[in-house]
């Protein structure tokens, strides 16, 4: 009979690790999935390797899911684990860095093999010793022995039995912190019903054997239990950046009243949205896979001159090739889209790791005088508002946006509260269905110094487009330099009088203080986190969080005045603080830059806070 006391936590780290083929994604996906269910706060960080296929049991292999669950909303996924899970030697060495004092350590024994350790690089056979563990709740049950036993009359093959052994670890972590099964059972009936109902079986018996494993040895003193997240009334799903950023779009493409048109090449880690986009027929949504990125944005462009709403997917890399066509569509002034979900660079560089390097390309990266509206979203479920956000003012004033998110908030996911789209805002393109008296005009502007948006097809509002320069009212071509320099200044202030449409910048904690702490886009957890904890111990610190770049709110240079020292924190080496100077150079910045292909840590940024305030 069971009899082991039961604790209450405000919160939990769990770090599932193992080898890419290990599913310890679908693992960390299923329990924060059940967490949601439950009503707790929750916040993921999905971890891949850089490489398609890294060498099997190498630390290089190693691919991790995080996810931290606990009684109030998750802003961050954690900074160091309560509990990793290893699959292998070399996960329990790529994360024991990761690992809070005192944590418990799940590693299948079955791994710990001569072979397996040399392919960690461990120089013993002692991998608890060498890794200084005897402080660590260790547990080394036989994973891969006792999902062989608990699936032996399964009629499976040893491959296929052995696949199961993440469910096993899936069942352990379900008794650990009172996880009912429930959801991961009906996720792989689901999944696996149909085509092969057996595997479905299988894997629901190997994640009970866990459980009993769990609730029947006496490896583990405790078990835990988290109690629900007070959080706002309403509907919720988990959701990932990625998949609320094609919703997003769909939902701005509904308010206008147009189709949405994707064309996009697929690049990791962006290519989800495309995916995503492609599932949404019954909305009328069109996509194109095209056969490389300028492709795909020449398609998008054309999209937009035919009347409809545009985008086009992308990362870094692709951003770059996009570049040329990026102009074009500035300079005919169609309505587009570009999200790119930045990752680690140059080149090739870190396809699955964050950074937030790609700013200076998304403000200045194209030739001649050439601006666009910037916009960045901050968390996975903010990507929905602000690729909404990007459609309307995409499409309102004429011109392209570019969209930044990145590979943290993209892949990572949360609790979202599904809104009602009776809360947003109609978009309203300036369409023009039929030709003025005296003809149209195709440069004529209004207000918010947007130009016409005539679809072709119809008489009287044939018009040229094209990458050459237009006359500044009849749109035919013009080599007159007055009027490139008129255009070149009118483009330019089209872009800058977007300030008046969107909300003027906030300051989240006090108005004033000693430190003012900047940041923009994916990073926003982790600062409000930093700061909440000094604010907490009477530190008067407070937090400027931008998503809107270019333009710049208004008030931004008076909540700056009113604070003695400003530190900018960015995932590159100081992209956002030169952009302030340029814009307000009458202010010091300090910066806090990080380029290790992760998010900052909560840790690390008040101990750089801290160095500040004692100054």
């Amino acid at each position: 009979m069971e009899n082991k006391s039961v604790q209450e936590l405000q919160d939990v780290v769990i770090r599932f690790s193992g080898d890419s083929g290990d599913g310890m994604q679908l693992t960390g996906t299923l329990f924060s999935d059940t967490s949601a269910l439950l009503g707790n706060g929750i916040s993921t960080f999905p971890d891949y390797p850089a490489e398609i296929r890294a060498p099997q049991g190498t630390v290089a292999g190693v691919s991790g899911f995080q996810v931290h669950f606990g009684n109030r909303r998750a802003l961050n996924p954690g900074d160091y684990c309560d509990v990793l899970v290893a699959m292998n030697p070399a996960a329990l060495k790529a994360n024991r860095k990761w690992l809070k004092a005192g944590a418990t350590v799940i590693l299948d024994g079955d791994s710990l093999t001569e072979e397996h350790l040399k392919k960690a690089g461990f120089a013993t056979l002692d991998p608890l010793a060498e890794l200084k563990l005897d402080d660590y709740n260790v547990v080394i049950p036989d994973i891969t022995t006792l999902t062989r036993e608990a699936l032996k009359e399964t009629g499976l093959d040893n491959k296929a039995v052995v696949k199961c052994k993440n469910m096993f670890a899936l069942g352990i972590c379900f008794w650990l912190f009172d996880r009912p099964e429930a959801h991961a059972h009906k996720y792989l009936d689901g999944k696996f019903a149909k085509k092969n109902p057996l595997i479905a079986e299988a894997n629901k018996l190997a994640i009970k054997a866990g459980y009993d494993y769990a609730a029947n040895t006496h490896q583990f003193a405790n078990h835990y239990t988290v109690a629900p997240a007070q959080l706002e009334k309403g509907t919720y799903r988990s959701i990932s950046g990625n998949v609320a950023t094609a919703w997003g779009l769909c939902a701005a493409a509904e308010k206008a009243g147009l189709p949405l048109f994707c064309g996009s090449y697929p690049i990791t880690p962006a290519t989800v949205i495309l995916e995503e986009l492609a599932k949404r027929k019954d909305l009328g949504v069109k996509t194109v896979q095209a056969e490389d990125e300028i492709a795909g944005i020449c398609t998008a462009i054309g999209a937009a001159f035919a009347g409809n709403f545009a985008v086009t997917t992308t990362s870094g890399p692709g951003l770059s090739l996009k570049s040329e066509a990026l102009g074009l569509a500035v300079m005919t002034e169609l309505p587009l889209v570009v999200v790119d979900v930045q990752r680690g660079g140059p080149s090739t560089g870190l396809p699955t790791k964050t950074e937030q390097s790609d700013l200076q390309q998304a403000l200045y990266g194209r030739n001649g005088e050439c601006p666009v509206i910037v916009v960045a979203a901050s968390s996975p479920s903010d990507c929905f508002h602000y690729a909404f956000e990007a459609g309307r003012l995409a499409m309102e004033h004429m011109t392209p946006v570019v969209l930044l998110t990145d590979g943290f908030i993209a892949n990572g996911s949360e609790p979202w509260r599904i809104p009602s789209m009776k809360d947003y805002p109609a978009i309203c393109p300036p369409i023009v269905d039929q030709a003025p008296e005296g003809g149209f005009m195709p440069y004529v502007r209004n207000e918010k110094l947007a130009r016409g948006w005539a679809f072709p097809g119809k008489v009287g509002l044939e018009h040229r487009v094209g990458g050459l320069e237009k006359d500044a009212v009849k749109g035919s071509i013009s080599h007159d330099p007055a009027n490139h320099q008129q255009m070149v200044a009118t483009r330019a202030a089209k872009v800058a009088k977007v300030a008046d449409y969107i909300p003027a910048q906030t300051v989240y904690g006090d108005e004033e203080g000693d430190l003012l702490v900047v940041g923009w886009g994916g990073t926003r957890g982790h600062l409000q986190n930093a700061v909440d904890e000094l604010r907490s111990e009477g530190k008067r610190v407070s937090l400027c969080h931008f998503n809107y770049i270019s333009p710049l709110p208004k008030g931004v240079g008076e909540i700056f005045a009113k604070f003695r020292r400003i530190v900018v924190c960015e995932l590159n080496e100081g992209q956002f603080a030169g952009y302030l100077r340029q814009h307000f150079q009458e202010f010091r910045y300090e910066q806090f830059n990080k380029c290790e292909g992760l998010p900052f840590t909560v840790v690390e940024l008040k101990q750089k806070f801290e160095s500040l305030l004692a100054e």
